[in-house]
């Protein structure tokens, strides 16, 4: 599949060995956790690639000079949960500062449809960054179900970043939020009859938290 000009997958070769590491059915949940955590670090890096700076005067052990650091709009991290808090703590050691929302929201088995459960987010999601954390983009109906939610908190400079997608997933997002931005790790072949992704990694909640 050709991505969308506003989908991004990311070849780098650590992100595609760990991600390779993570599919297999042998890896134990701790390895599944420590994989997860490594790729959203990496995954991050590429989320904030766009993140304004401006110059400030420092001075160094030797002498005064110009430096650049981050500037304007803070950022937001926000949860699809359960399995999106596995992408949270690579981001938050990249970027301990930032803000941390969540959505809760689970899959109808029968429809497909994602149904809320929970919602807390940051009074100013207007003036914040939102990057929207969810290791699976299936169907999409989560994803964008959650980014009606954040934009209707006011949230306005959105990304979504995921370990895996299918096709159906990005031609639903992009299709309901083109203005929003998405980071994978890799574009499956598709969405078998249970929506599940082929070939995929199974259920990536179960196997972060060792329920299954």
């Amino acid at each position: 599949m050709q991505p969308a000009p506003n989908v991004v997958v990311l070849d780098h070769p650590l992100v595609q060995h760990k991600l390779t590491r993570l599919r297999q059915v042998s890896t134990s949940t701790a390895g599944f956790r420590r994989l997860t955590r490594e790729l959203s670090l990496l995954m991050a890096y590429e989320a904030t690639r766009d993140l304004r700076l401006e110059e400030v005067e420092i001075d160094t052990p030797l002498e005064r000079t110009t430096g650049r650091l981050l500037s304007g709009k803070k950022l937001c991290f926000v949860s699809i949960l359960r399995a999106g808090n596995g992408l949270l703590d690579g981001m938050l050691d990249l970027v301990p500062a930032a803000r941390v929302g969540h959505v809760g929201l689970y899959r109808d088995h029968q429809t497909l449809e994602p149904v809320e459960y929970y919602l807390k987010l940051p009074d100013d999601m207007a003036e914040r960054l939102s990057i929207v954390v969810d290791p699976m983009l299936a169907t999409g109906h989560s994803a964008a179900a959650a980014i009606d939610r954040l934009k209707g908190a006011g949230a306005r400079e959105i990304s979504f970043v995921c370990l895996l997608a299918a096709p159906e997933g990005i031609a639903h997002l992009t299709g309901a939020h083109p203005d929003v931005k998405v980071i994978t790790g890799a574009i499956d072949r598709e969405l078998d009859e249970n929506g599940y992704i082929r070939p995929g990694l199974g259920d990536a909640g179960d196997r972060l938290f060792g329920t299954k």
